[in-house]
């Protein structure tokens, strides 16, 4: 379908809507940073709390800034404009529309410099540096990689170039192509490596690790973590389901759709604690390992064992597909926007917007070598937001601390109090004891939350 100034494109059929918006919320945050927060609250217990964020947090809101993309059938800052003409709203509105693809533009020049770390360990791992490798040998690999900006920059720049490609060929032919073709594939790479920790690992302990809940060593600060991944997990708060959802032929049930994205996120999340965690219980590791469970603890584990370096490189080729994904779903809510408000064509859009983010990128590339000695500390009054912060350090807390929450919380606050209420129930087309849940949830329940994590993020609570 072309796209021009005048046209809108639309996902050919629901199941591919399904795929592209499952491949935006799959991405590092599930194969990656989920199994290590898992481990470091606790196990069952934080994963059965994290299941409830998901239904009062995660899904209501996914449903909102879809209905708000079909309503608007824009890219998010048009569409926030042109639903606020319609409902008489204030202007300021649409700022919110801004602030969730500018957080995508600084998410993704970070984004794809770990996805680089992730395609550099594929072939690191095709070459057996980590067989038999002890830590300070895996500990070496990481430093070695980080500490140099050419190595970085040029997977950075690959990375880019690979999710420039991808969008440049549009919404059908480029990202719902690739799609169908990657997410299916990193399903089979994540099963593969299920059964290989079946055969290999410590399966019965992951298991119990997983899903017997263990409240005693739940925490205050564990809940309200749960609370914040089940919001981030599924892309939202930063424009791109919004696009997506501009994107959705009229016949597609909103609600279903979003269910649907939402077992199938959590499904692989899940997956990926089952991957992991037999792995690191059969090489006594600590599951509580923090961020460096992927890049530093698991390369131990996958050394050591039979056919380990193979299975270590589909690990990190899931990471990338994973991440990749994501990546083109970052990009695309900053090119519709050049497309539709700046007369671009598709090319021009993507390959301007590209090299913008990949030269936003060196900045965090640079944190972990030439610039890694310079830091920044920001207080408002006697509240300290973060100390000693790499320029890394400081797009991560402005993009997952400040910008994401405000981000959703206005979307629910636009979707639950702004847009009338015939609108809404002619979008969302539920019944009435399904669109009264959704009314509490978004107009009290997901406000709720995501005031109270964006206070903790600011460590006022």
């Amino acid at each position: 379908m072309s796209e021009s100034l005048n046209s809108t494109p639309q996902w050919s059929s629901r199941f591919a809507f399904i795929l592209v918006a499952t491949g935006s919320a799959v991405g590092l945050g599930n194969i990656w940073k989920f199994p290590y927060i898992v481990g470091e609250n606790g196990g069952g217990a934080f994963v059965l709390i994290y299941l409830v964020c998901i239904a009062l947090i995660g899904l209501p809101i996914m449903m909102a800034e879809i209905m708000l993309g079909r309503r608007g059938g824009q890219n998010p800052i048009l569409t926030i404009k042109t639903l606020t003409t319609h409902c008489k709203a204030n202007r300021v509105w649409i700022v919110f529309g801004w602030v969730g693809v500018l957080a995508g533009v600084m998410i993704l020049s970070y984004y794809s410099v770990i996805a680089g770390w992730a395609m550099a360990y594929v072939f690191r791992s095709l070459s057996g540096m980590f067989v038999n490798a002890n830590s300070d040998t895996v500990a070496l690999i990481f430093t070695d990689l980080v500490s140099s900006p050419e190595k970085l920059i040029a997977w950075h720049t690959f990375f880019m170039m690979m999710t420039i490609a991808v969008v440049m060929k549009g919404v059908n032919c480029g990202i719902e192509k690739v799609v169908k073709f990657i997410m299916p594939a990193l399903f089979i790479l994540l099963l593969i490596l299920v059964f290989y920790a079946m055969q290999a690992g410590d399966f019965s302990a992951a298991v119990s690790f997983l899903f017997a809940p263990n409240f005693s060593e739940v925490r205050y600060e564990s809940i309200l973590e749960a609370m914040g991944h089940a919001f981030f997990t599924l892309s939202l708060g930063m424009g791109v389901m919004m696009t997506y959802g501009s994107y959705l032929p009229h016949n597609v049930s909103i609600a279903k759709a979003s269910i649907i994205i939402t077992l199938f996120d959590t499904l692989i999340a899940l997956l990926a604690g089952l991957a992991i965690f037999p792995i690191v219980f059969a090489n006594d590791l600590l599951p509580s390992a923090g961020p460096g469970l992927i890049f530093n603890t698991l390369p131990i584990a996958f050394g050591a064992m039979t056919s380990g370096t193979f299975f270590a490189s589909l690990f990190f080729l899931l990471l990338v597909f994973a991440a990749w994904t994501s990546a083109v779903s970052l990009l695309e809510p900053l090119v519709a926007y050049l497309i539709k408000n700046r007369g671009m064509s598709r090319a021009t859009a993507t390959i301007r917007s590209g090299i913008a983010i990949w030269f936003l990128g060196l900045g965090t590339i640079f944190s972990f070598n030439i610039w890694s000695d310079i830091k920044w500390s920001l207080s408002i009054g006697s509240v300290k937001l973060y100390q000693d912060a790499t320029f890394f350090n400081v797009l991560d807390y402005l993009t997952a601390n400040i910008m994401l929450p405000i981000g959703g919380l206005f979307v629910a606050l636009f979707a639950g109090w702004i847009i009338k209420r015939e609108k809404r129930k002619e979008t969302l087309q539920l019944d009435e004891l399904p669109y009264a849940m959704w009314m509490i949830a978004i107009k009290y329940v997901a406000p709720f939350s995501l005031i109270v994590i964006f206070l903790k993020s600011l460590n006022i609570i």
